[in-house]
Formats: structure tokens, C-alpha cells, sequence
């Protein structure tokens, strides 16, 4: 034991040999991530808010909320968390020893002699973690759970804006089907018109004709609405893990949204984003592989011992039984191994760096979301304030045309061409609102929004 004892304090001296270090951020700047905005100190973000004081609307909620429980890449993201608990529960245990009970029993025979012999003992084996091998796995191990759990957000942030954006998409499409059909109708009078006219020989059948393709062009344009909105549907329901059926909406008209959006500073998003604290939590475990890598250059200490009951004492039996014991303590310095720990050490340190590049881009990727988001935002403001006054300007224009082909030499070209461009304006309106509702989605998400 004395030796032992010796062998002890010998492996703890060691220990300011030990190659573990912790992980620490690089230095990658957040600065000038985000162009054409004023530099200020405003940490207020959209991203803090949850997401149903985001969306409010009561229809979209009860959708969010099924698909949180129910899509299945968020339940898969959820069991990775689990798996990656369970490897952080075996990093951690790797700390203590492990046991094993032992039994052994013999009979033999010789002149005429025979002899029954046991062995039952417990026996222990525990690595000391001098070099920081163990310590560097379980830090791993904790990075690839931090980065799985963003994983799982990610996965939710981005099921949150995809319900959101599949929402409004039906409630543009409805909107669309409803300005179609009220054209429609409208262009359905003008060919009654034109039929009276041609009665009246202040029209003819080119007109006529004209006029009613344009209906079946219509006709055929809700056609295609149709099938947009039963395919958006469809694919909605298949994200909400449910089988294809009407999604139950609201209009348009009614989503409401502040005028003024917040998105704070470029360094939130390294918090924020949860696909850039991934990313870092992917170097962090590249981080802790090099330094695993790194401590298979050291030796390998290991105590180990067994106790237990015996009645063989290695020739004729003495005594009924006596305690055995034995203790030993071994240390395994690598010295050749065909040049692997040199290799496993260069592929960790290739990773890692490829790690932090992967960070890094991350990070620029996660700005470019947010400027091109902000962009839109801003482009579809001014973009629905032009559809407005083009459409109010349209709609005049379609009325003083058809007075006139009532009550002068106008022709029905002229009316015709009026009513298109009033239809293409509204459409273009449409398209507007829906693109600035989409455009807030898109900045929400970008900056990282779509808590609990």
C-alpha cells in the first residue's frame, strides 16, 4: 500500500503537465454587419419578443401552436437532445471508477485427492484525468448539448416564420381570388355592354369577341388560385404533421403590425440567432476534440484493485477461506503507433479551424438575412403607398372610360385596356402588402425571434 500511496502523489505532481484549456470565443467582429442604418447604442430587438405577441392574430396562433407540437423535424430535433444528454451523461461518469464482481469456482482431482476451490471478489478500475483527456471529452460533450438545444431552436424559429408565411400566403391568395371574381363580374357587364351596343351598331363582333377572352382569361386565372391555395394548404398541413385539409384564416386586410421595427445591434445576433450559437458550439466541440487529440501524446494513468474471499492459497488448502487482496497502478506512455495520435491530432486541428470559419460565416450570413429583410421592409412601405395611388387613379380611369363608350365614339380597346391595368394594379397591391408582411416575418426570423 505504502507504494501505491507513493505511486498517488507521484500521478498529482504531474499534474501542472496537464493540456487541458477551456474554450474561448475568437475575436470575429459583429461590427458593420448591418448597412444603411444609423450607428446607436438601441439594444431593443423585435427578436426578445415571444412569438405570440408577434403574431396575434388568433387563427395563426392555434396553427403555431400545433405545429410545435406536432411537426416532425422539431421532434426530431428534441430527441437529438436527449441523445446529446445521454453523452453528456457518460462523459460525466467517466469521471468514476468501474466495478465488476468477479466469481470463479474449481474442482480437480489428483491421486485420489480431490479439491474444490473459489475466488469471489469486486474489482475497480479508475483512470486519473492528470492530463485533461476526460475533462476535455465531457466539455465536448457539454458543447454538443448546447449546440443540439440550438439546433432545437432553430428548428422552432424557423417553423414559427414557415407557419406564419404559409398563413398570410393563403390569406394573399384569398384576397387575389376575391379581386378576380369581383373583376370578373365586372367584365362579364362590359360583354353585355358591348352585345348592346353591337344591337345598337355602335359596336362589333371584334369587340365582343375581344371581351369575352378576356373573361376566360379570368376564368382561367381562379383556376390557378385555386390550385395555388389547395396546394398551400396541402403544405401547410403536411408541416403541421396532419393530414391535408382547409385551413381555417382571416383576411388579409386584417393582419396588423407595427409601423416600426427594432433590431438592435449587430453583436445580439451572436445570442440571438440560434443557428450562429450552433455554429460556436460546433467550435467549442472542435475545440475540446483538439485537446482530446492533443493529451493522447501523454500517458494514460489507471489504478485498479481487487478485494474479495478466497480458499485457495495456490497449493494444499490451509484454512477454510481468507480475504484476497490486490492493488495495482499503471501508467501507458504512447511512444509509437504508427504515427496515428500525430494524424487524429492534425485532422482536430483542421476541423477546429474549419469550425471557426463555419462561425465566422455564419455570423455574415445571419447580418445579410437581416439586411436584405430590412430592405424589403422598407421597399414594400413605399412600394404599397405607389399601388394605392395608382389604383384609386385606375379605378377613375376604368369609370370615364365606360361612359364614354356608352356615350361617344370611344372603343371598347380603350376600355378594355383601362380595366386590365386597374386589374394588374390591384394585384400588384396585393402583392405589396402581402411582401411587407412577408418582409417582417423574414426580419423577425432573422434576427433570431420565435421564443416560447
Amino acid at each position: 500500500m505504502r507504494y501505491i500511496a507513493l505511486f498517488i502523489i507521484v500521478t498529482f505532481l504531474l499534474a501542472g503537465c496537464g493540456t487541458y484549456r477551456k474554450y474561448e470565443r475568437p475575436d470575429i467582429s459583429a461590427e458593420n454587419l448591418y448597412r444603411n442604418i444609423p450607428a446607436n447604442t438601441d439594444t431593443a430587438t423585435i427578436a426578445s419578443m415571444s412569438w405570440r405577441d408577434m403574431f396575434t392574430d388568433p387563427k395563426l396562433q392555434n396553427l403555431i401552436d400545433s405545429g410545435l407540437v406536432n411537426n416532425t423535424d422539431l421532434n426530431v430535433a428534441r430527441l437529438r437532445v436527449e441523445a446529446a444528454e445521454a453523452t453528456l451523461m457518460t462523459a460525466k461518469l467517466s469521471y468514476l471508477p468501474s466495478l465488476g464482481l468477479n466469481t470463479e469456482g474449481g474442482v480437480s482431482r489428483y491421486d485420489g485427492a480431490t479439491a474444490k476451490t473459489y475466488n469471489v471478489g469486486t474489482s475497480a478500475s479508475w483512470e486519473l484525468d492528470i492530463f485533461g483527456k476526460l475533462t476535455a471529452a465531457k466539455r465536448g460533450a457539454v458543447a454538443a448539448l448546447q449546440g443540439s438545444r440550438d439546433y432545437r431552436q432553430a428548428v422552432q424559429t424557423q417553423l414559427v416564420a414557415t407557419i406564419a408565411d404559409s398563413y398570410y400566403t393563403l390569406a394573399m391568395l384569398d384576397a387575389q381570388l376575391a379581386v378576380n371574381e369581383r373583376t370578373l363580374e365586372n367584365w362579364r357587364s362590359t360583354v353585355r355592354t358591348l352585345e348592346a351596343l353591337k344591337k345598337a351598331g355602335k359596336s362589333n363582333e371584334t369587340g365582343v369577341l375581344q371581351a369575352k377572352a378576356n373573361v376566360m382569361q379570368l376564368e382561367a386565372s381562379q383556376l390557378a388560385i385555386r390550385k395555388s391555395i389547395s396546394e398551400t394548404e396541402n403544405a401547410l398541413s403536411a408541416i403541421l404533421a396532419m393530414p391535408s385539409h382547409t385551413i381555417e384564416r382571416g383576411k388579409l386586410s386584417e393582419a396588423e403590425f407595427s409601423d416600426s421595427l427594432s433590431i438592435g445591434v449587430p453583436l445580439q445576433l451572436l445570442s440571438n440567432r440560434p443557428d450562429v450559437r450552433q455554429a460556436e458550439m460546433g467550435l467549442a466541440q472542435a475545440f475540446y476534440a483538439t485537446n482530446v487529440a492533443r493529451a493522447a501524446f501523454y500517458p494514460s494513468i489507471t489504478l485498479s484493485g481487487t478485494v474479495g474471499w478466497t480458499n485457495n492459497g495456490g497449493g494444499i488448502v490451509t484454512n477454510p477461506g481468507q480475504w484476497l487482496l490486490n492493488a495495482i497502478g499503471s501508467l501507458t506512455q504512447p511512444l509509437f503507433n504508427r504515427g496515428a495520435n500525430i494524424a487524429n491530432l492534425k485532422i482536430a486541428n483542421t476541423r477546429q479551424e474549419e469550425a471557426k470559419l463555419l462561425f465566422r460565416q455564419s455570423l455574415l450570413d445571419a447580418g445579410k438575412e437581416v439586411n436584405d429583410a430590412l430592405t424589403a421592409w422598407q421597399t414594400a412601405k413605399s412600394q404599397i403607398e405607389i399601388n394605392d395611388r395608382q389604383v384609386e387613379t385606375l379605378r377613375e380611369a376604368v369609370r370615364k372610360t365606360e361612359l364614354l363608350m356608352r356615350y361617344s365614339d370611344t372603343t371598347y380597346l380603350e376600355v378594355l385596356t383601362a380595366q386590365q391595368s386597374l386589374l394588374d394594379a390591384e394585384m400588384s397591391l396585393l402583392q405589396s402588402r402581402f411582401d411587407r408582411i412577408q418582409s417582417i416575418i423574414a426580419l423577425y426570423h432573422a434576427l433570431g425571434g420565435g421564443a416560447l
